[in-house]
């Protein structure tokens, strides 16, 4: 423990007499001899129960043999007899001391009063109520003995005794108070609102010379100023009673909460408050595009996930709103429907965001989720390592916004939000940390569960790449560190017991609807799609060192870039685990980089410059449950929060660490000059737009609503599908107001149930598709016309429409000939009413 934080005697004013009145002491109080303790009572209007305590307090010291004590009540501006039955005491006893202020300032401010005034080497802080006995002290006492800064009365432990509760409206705002004090401000402290405290005096006097809070919530300030220098508080049970005429009311609870925040705003050092404006800002620079005009602009490089996305957000908040199954739609795939929970809708997000989506539209929560959650899975990489990796701020910011804003994650950012907002995933580490280090399993399993529980509703996929990814840095830090390893294996396997005995419950019934559910499939057929070797060093498209044709040439598409760290990143990655090699947390990362990276090239690998391949060992995972669905190439993402790591624990050592010699400070020079090198190639460019295509005027202005009646379908022409999306727009623009066949979506194909991208062909469907991509007017007999008239019917479909198309000619005739009339024109639209031709 340290004093140094304490005032020195020479600076402290001058103390009042009895009866004086107290303005806001500006520091603690001046050595007149110090006591062994002080006792503060703060006093508003407390005629009527103030003289018994002070005199409880009298006697209970006055039988303490050898202890030297002073008692100082602070009247609060009371309206009433307080200060008369102070100053009777002070008569009676000249150990007591009465300070006044001249109006009601709050506790806060009377208790500051009293320990800045205070020569105790301890300091007791009692309320005028002793609804804890004075008899409690000595428990308090043994804790300071014990080498404790503070000692505070708890209601909250198993051994407190409660003899007269409060109201149970207030027991248990008290309660949910004291829970987000603790986890805002406090940790570790169950109970910081019992008024019933003892501090060491020094200490104490440094930490009211610093508050400011003069409310209630003063304890909050006092109690994080101690946490913040690593002075312990010790919390010990005691006896409480409720005491008739509380002067905190119901709105004290709210404005306490409002004092936290104020807090921990200041609290906030520049760094805390800038990285999260920094990543808030370049989020907004790569999504400027869609900031001009949401409602029409569109991600070029997302080619038709924009819509689908913007769809599920739209169909997910129509659910809500009139209460139902969340899990399921039949607007799109009509009448099949499409299972919601196995297309990942991102439920944690898309149903809290329901309101927006009602409001603003569908486009407007888009851009929402992108820029607020790339932003925010920035900031969690951020604070997680701040919090477990490195010392230096700047070092972590700068591991954050890599992790948040990597290639990968940038490429999924114009598609895939599934995958691109992954603020939960930093969480997820971090209470698994804690896990290991054994103090609260329970608890802390508890919550791991729970964040479990809600990334399943953020996307699977993802939580079983980052679980991955986990696995095998706990198996690479096991090697590196045994001994370390069989310690945390206990607590951390307990840990995971529990979080999966909360988790399981959560998402049984979701989970089950997704692979059991009407519309389910058991995996996705998307052939092998591993990383060329070459993709883990060039850059992608969107980096500023990229080059669209070589990204092209390595990857899927702009959405998959999965790899593209470029060269300079790798080798800084590699020069770090070289040199802090020494440290087992550094081996398990470099090798869980390398082992994710070969994962990510698949089951084939290529061999560079030549038509050849290895086998990879993702051929061990290829056939296991849930991976047979993972494109593999997505693997290479660990390696995203992994480099992150390795450059923010390069960039602690290079800022903290002062060069001793000329040829350090050079090192420290080439070091830093090699994370710039490593680091600005990869800064991301802004998304490119487009203008979307408007709805056509048949859907925008409702003449829709005269071919079709209510549980019937309008078929586009041709029939949507994830390459031809158009329509889901259509059907935003009409509130939702018909289902379609077809249309972008993950469900069942043949027997096997197997996952495909679409619906499951039918006869007219792939018709209409070959018309619309060759342009060729196929011949239409008997068999087609009865093929036609059987999906008309499987459809139930009221009217086919045919907008704008590049073979429009050709789809018309076609359709006219299926049909057996001709359309009629509405507007910019061909239709074909076919109600009762069934």
């Amino acid at each position: 423990m340290t004093t140094s934080a304490a005032v020195p005697p020479a600076d402290r004013p001058a103390i009042p007499a009895a009866g004086a009145t107290a303005g806001p002491p500006a520091g603690p109080a001046p050595d007149r001899g110090t006591v062994d303790l002080t006792v503060v009572v703060p006093a508003y209007n407390e005629e009527q129960r103030l003289g018994p305590t002070l005199r409880a307090v009298r006697d209970h010291f006055r039988a303490l043999p050898g202890t030297d004590w002073e008692l100082i009540v602070v009247d609060d501006g009371s309206a009433d007899g307080t200060a008369a039955v102070a100053e009777a005491a002070a008569r009676e006893e000249p150990r007591v001391r009465l300070l006044r202020t001249p109006e009601n300032r709050g506790k806060g401010h009377a208790v500051r009063t009293g320990v800045l005034a205070s020569r105790g080497r301890r300091v007791l802080v009692t309320d005028a109520d002793l609804a804890t006995p004075i008899e409690e002290f000595g428990a308090l006492s043994e804790r300071l003995d014990a080498g404790a800064a503070a000692a505070v009365g708890s209601r909250a432990l198993p051994d407190s005794r409660i003899a007269v509760r409060q109201h149970a409206v207030r027991e248990l705002l008290g309660r949910l108070g004291a829970g987000l004090i603790r986890a805002a401000a406090v940790p570790g402290i169950r109970d910081t609102q019992c008024g019933f405290k003892l501090f060491d005096g020094d200490k104490v006097r440094a930490a009211f010379a610093d508050s400011r809070l003069d409310g209630w919530s003063f304890d909050v300030e006092i109690l994080r100023f101690f946490h913040q220098r690593d002075w312990e508080v010790a919390e010990v049970p005691v006896r409480w009673a409720h005491q008739p005429g509380s002067k905190v009311r119901p709105l004290a609870y709210p404005r306490v909460l409002a004092d936290v925040v104020r807090l921990r705003w200041r609290a906030a050092g520049p760094a805390a408050l800038a990285v999260p404006a920094l990543y808030l800002l370049l989020a907004l620079f790569l999504y400027s595009g869609l900031l001009t005009g949401p409602g029409h602009r569109y991600l070029a490089d997302s080619g038709s996930d924009q819509t689908q996305w913007e769809w599920f957000f739209a169909v997910t908040a129509d659910n809500v709103a009139h209460l139902r199954n969340p899990l399921f739609s039949d607007l799109q795939n009509f009448p099949l429907g499409v299972n919601l929970m196995a297309n990942t809708v991102m439920l944690g997000l898309s149903v809290p965001l329901a309101p927006v989506t009602l409001a603003f539209g569908a486009h407007v929560t888009w851009a929402v989720v992108l820029i607020g959650g790339t932003a925010a899975t920035a900031f969690s990489w951020y604070w997680l390592l701040a919090r477990r990796f490195v010392r230096s701020r700047w070092a972590a910011a700068l591991g954050g916004g890599l992790c948040g804003f990597a290639p990968p994650m940038v490429s999924h950012g114009t598609a895939h939000p599934n995958f691109a907002v992954l603020f939960m995933m930093p969480l997820i580490v971090d209470r698994a940390l804690r896990l290991c280090e054994g103090r609260r399993t329970r608890r802390d399993g508890v919550v791991l569960g729970l964040f479990l529980a809600y990334q399943v509703f953020l996307g699977e996929e993802a939580l079983l790449l980052a679980v991955t990814g986990m696995a095998l840095f706990a198996l690479f830090y096991a090697i590196a560190a045994p001994d370390v390893a069989r310690a945390v294996a206990r607590p951390l396997l307990r840990g995971l017991g529990v979080a999966a005995l909360v988790a399981v419950p959560l998402v049984i019934v979701p989970v089950g609807w997704q692979f059991l559910g009407p519309q389910s499939y058991h995996s996705v057929l998307h052939g092998q799609v591993g990383n060329h070797p070459m993709a883990l060093l060039e850059f992608a498209t969107r980096s500023l060192a990229g080059d669209e044709k070589v990204a092209a040439s390595l990857s899927l598409n702009r959405t998959e870039e999965n790899g593209f760290f470029g060269w300079p990143l790798v080798a800084v990655a590699v020069a770090v685990c070289v040199h802090l090699r020494d440290q087992p947390r550094v081996r398990a990362l470099g090798l869980t980089a390398l082992a994710a990276a070969v994962l990510s090239l698949g089951q084939n690998i290529p061999l560079p410059g030549t038509d050849k391949t290895l086998p990879g060992p993702w051929r061990l995972l290829a056939q296991l449950p849930f991976y047979e669905s993972v494109i593999e190439s997505r693997v290479a993402m660990v390696c995203a929060p992994v480099l992150g790591i390795l450059v923010a624990l390069a960039c602690d050592r290079l800022v903290l660490r002062r060069p001793r010699s000329e040829r350090e400070a050079s090192r420290r020079v080439l070091g830093c000059a090699a994370l710039v090198v490593a680091v600005l190639p990869l800064l991301p460019t802004p998304y490119p737009v487009i203008e979307r295509a408007p709805a056509p005027a048949f859907v925008a202005d409702g003449t829709w609503r005269q071919y079709v009646r209510p549980g019937r379908s309008l078929v586009p022409v041709p029939v949507p599908s994830p390459s031809d999306t158009a329509a889901l727009g259509w059907q935003m623009d009409a509130d939702l107001g018909f289902p379609f066949p077809g249309g972008y979506f993950n469900g069942p194909w043949g027997p096997d149930r197997t996952g495909i991208y679409g619906p499951e062909p039918r006869a007219t469907s792939e018709l209409l598709r070959q018309v619309a991509e060759t342009g060729k007017q196929p011949a239409v007999d008997a068999r087609v016309r009865r093929d036609f008239q059987r999906d008309l019917d499987f459809w139930r479909a009221d009217a086919l429409v045919l907008p704008h198309h590049p073979h429009a000619q050709e789809l018309r005739e076609t359709v006219t000939a299926l049909v057996g009339k001709a359309p009629v024109r509405a507007g910019d639209t061909w239709v074909w009413d076919v109600r009762g031709t069934g």
